[in-house]
């Protein structure tokens, strides 16, 4: 690893372990008036809350490094753990630097994490963001064109200024060439697995959450020409791709012990929010109306997001597979989470019609035990090598 690598890593594993948002407040003062918006994983529209001028903050619960006390006491024992940490992380005052928090729709259990912050944090902006559940975009278009103004008026009021159809479409221009960056990225990593591991990968991807979006993007961009300067052993690693882990987030040691079994991971499903749009949203014509097709024709297929065209179930996970040469498929799900456990069924179903080998464990974001997961995935690796010499 370089010298420019290990700087590059050494930063974004500052920000990945920072669970008070040190950056954001820097942002925030660099600037008097400046405000930050908090979502929860999956996706929302950033380019509205960049248009307004504040921040898109990602907030991706507090991991292995929060003890969850307070947020036990809100929910249930039966749900996954992200919810519980990101109220512990708002009731011990880690999230006071942002000015309001988004809730996308992902499931049940963030729809109610919502109306839990309306009523405790009564001073901030709180907004339960939905998306269409209909295609057609005369019916769920203009169901999401409505959703998407709201908000705009919302940060408007918050941020004393309308935001005006320019600054969405320069804010549509940023996150374009983001994305740009991100499929780079992605593609290299497919390309060279060898060159960008994962663990380094998904460093990079997470400063994406707290980082101004020109600043990832040179971010990725620099860690892409630094890495393949520097040559690293390429090894005779199966080739996986992982599901399944679209919202509460595996630990970094969880990446890191698949990685070490023998895999070469060449796709996931980590933070969608900065893939979720699969081609440049135009930058020209109403924005609104733009961003509405973008998520309705062009966006990734997930177990959060309700498709009625159920032909294509499982075609988005197979097309993955074959487009960045992967071996097998590796379902790293949260434990209770019902949108990616519902549906690993139907999933598996469809890989097993196409020959595509996979395997499947459970996680939640502070795991600490990997023996086991290192083993099953080394496991799954060793079969995939013997089956492909067969």
């Amino acid at each position: 690893m370089s010298d420019t690598v290990q700087s590059i890593m050494k930063r974004c594993e500052a920000l990945y372990e920072d669970l008070h948002f040190g950056a954001v407040k820097e942002w925030k003062a660099a600037a008097p008036g400046r405000k930050a918006i908090g979502y929860m994983p999956v996706y929302i529209p950033s380019e509205i809350i960049h248009a307004a001028g504040m921040l898109p903050v990602g907030i991706l619960g507090g991991g292995d490094q929060l003890e969850v006390i307070q947020g036990d006491a809100y929910y249930q024992s039966y749900i996954c753990r992200i919810p519980r940490s990101t109220l512990e992380m708002g009731l011990t005052g880690r999230l006071d630097c942002l000015d309001g928090m988004l809730f996308p729709s992902i499931c049940d259990v963030i729809r109610n994490l919502s109306g839990m912050w309306q009523v405790m944090f009564k001073d901030k902006y709180v907004k339960y963001f939905d998306v269409p559940q209909n295609y057609l975009d005369g019916v769920g278009g203009e169901f999401y064109i409505h959703e998407m103004q709201t908000l705009r008026e919302d940060l408007g009021r918050l941020a004393d200024k309308p935001v005006s159809d320019d600054a969405l479409r320069a804010s549509i221009a940023v996150y374009n060439e983001n994305r740009r960056a991100v499929r780079e990225m992605y593609a290299y990593r497919a390309a060279k697995p060898w060159q960008a591991p994962t663990s380094e990968v998904y460093l990079l991807m997470r400063a994406g959450m707290v980082l101004p979006p020109e600043e990832h993007t040179r971010l990725v961009r620099q860690y892409i020409a630094a890495t393949d300067a520097a040559p690293r052993p390429k090894r005779d690693n199966a080739r996986v791709v992982i599901n399944g882990s679209f919202c509460e987030q595996p630990p970094l040691g969880l990446i890191k012990s698949i990685e070490m079994a023998g895999c070469y991971v060449v796709d996931d499903d980590f933070m969608l929010v900065l893939r979720w749009l699969l081609d440049d949203v135009p930058e020209t014509g109403d924005p609104l109306e733009e961003l509405s097709k973008a998520f309705l024709h062009h966006s990734a297929s997930t177990s959060s997001k309700y498709d009625v065209r159920k032909e294509d179930k499982g075609m988005f996970l197979v097309n993955s597979v074959k487009s960045r040469g992967a071996e097998g498929v590796i379902f790293a799900m949260p434990s209770f989470c019902d949108p990616a456990l519902l549906e690993r069924p139907m999933l598996q179903a469809v890989l097993n019609e196409h020959g595509i080998p996979h395997t499947a464990f459970k996680y939640a974001e502070n795991t600490g035990q990997m023996a086991p997961i290192r083993e099953q995935a080394g496991t799954f690796a060793d079969s995939i090598k013997l089956w492909s010499a067969a």
